[in-house]
């Protein structure tokens, strides 16, 4: 029997349960995997309480790594025995087994680990897009990262690094800014403890970011704002203190023509061109070295709920991985 972690309910972290589950047959165009690591994300807090409402009873979880047991009718360019990883906009990966449209799967070359690859694909694809597309980072940029000790936070402000931008890491502790500059920031702030806009202003001579990537949220909205410079661009990407209240869009005239966008990974990787692309440029500076993937902690799927707990909480740095 398979098991995996489910929802009956919306709510907190007691709502997940270790149950089996029915995967059902491997179908035309998809892989049967079996996990070996299932990467854990904020999003999936998302849905667990429901701010992104699910059919219940549901099976969290977007991304995942493993190895492919089952091909089904039409497939090409996998066979049994691959080493995969995936991302999907559909939950279900808080499972031991799931059969998964073979055209999402990417294979995972030899020097990236299934951990690494399942702690990567949602956060990894995520820096990508939001230094790569969202705005193309340049060399000589100074750039806002808020959680910049978190998942995608630690990759992004790496990336950032090696395209030769002047990261400002923002975090919530001194042991998490510490990890920051471990991982190549320039400048650390710590959050609530410090004038965010003001001291983004001191370190760039008074001038502003052209971008800031902000995944908080409520409490963070309005001073990631005052960091921009006029027509700088603000992506509020993430939720983590809460969705950001409604606001007058003359806030953003008023700060010197502002740009705002809420992208999602799904909207950048929709086609299976840009899927590749973005996971080839991924494995590409993991594999140099350049971005190193920080697994900060391990849970056993079966105590998905301790480690939703210790993310809502802030205690965890880097990227959190549950294994079957």
């Amino acid at each position: 029997m398979i098991n995996g972690v489910r929802i009956r309910q919306h709510g907190g972290p007691e709502v997940l349960k270790l149950e089996p589950v029915d995967v059902g047959p491997t179908g035309r165009g998809e892989v049967r995997v079996r996990h070996t690591a299932i990467g854990l994300n904020f999003i999936d807090v998302y849905d667990r309480t429901g701010l992104y409402p699910m059919t219940l009873p549901a099976t969290l979880g977007r991304e995942a790594a493993g190895v492919v047991t089952e091909v089904g009718r039409g497939v090409r360019g996998l066979r049994e025995g691959d080493r995969v990883a995936y991302v999907l906009h559909v939950p279900g990966a808080y499972v031991e087994e799931r059969v998964v449209p073979a055209d999402r799967m990417v294979k995972v070359p030899p020097q990236v680990s299934d951990e690494q690859a399942a702690a990567a694909m949602l956060k990894g694809l995520t820096a990508q897009y939001l230094l790569r597309s969202t705005y193309r980072v340049k060399r000589g940029d100074p750039v806002v990262i808020h959680a910049a000790a978190g998942g995608v936070g630690l990759i992004a402000v790496q990336w950032a690094r090696h395209l030769g931008a002047e990261v400002i890491a923002v975090t919530g502790s001194g042991e998490k800014a510490e990890l920051a500059r471990e991982h190549g920031a320039h400048h650390t702030i710590l959050l609530g403890r410090a004038d965010l806009a003001a001291r983004v202003r001191e370190i760039t001579g008074g001038r502003g970011v052209p971008v800031v990537y902000d995944s908080v949220g409520r409490d963070t909205f309005t001073a990631s704002l005052d960091c921009l410079r006029p027509r700088g661009l603000m992506v509020s990407y993430g939720n983590a203190s809460g969705p950001v209240p409604p606001f007058a869009p003359l806030e953003l005239s008023r700060r010197g023509s502002l740009y705002l966008t809420r992208p999602t990974l799904f909207h950048y990787i929709a086609t299976r061109r840009e899927l590749e692309r973005a996971a080839a440029e991924l494995f590409e500076v993991m594999g140099s070295g350049a971005v190193k993937i920080r697994i900060g902690q391990t849970f056993s799927l079966a105590d998905a709920a301790v480690a939703h707990r210790e993310l809502e909480a802030r205690r965890t740095t880097g990227s959190t991985v549950l294994v079957p």
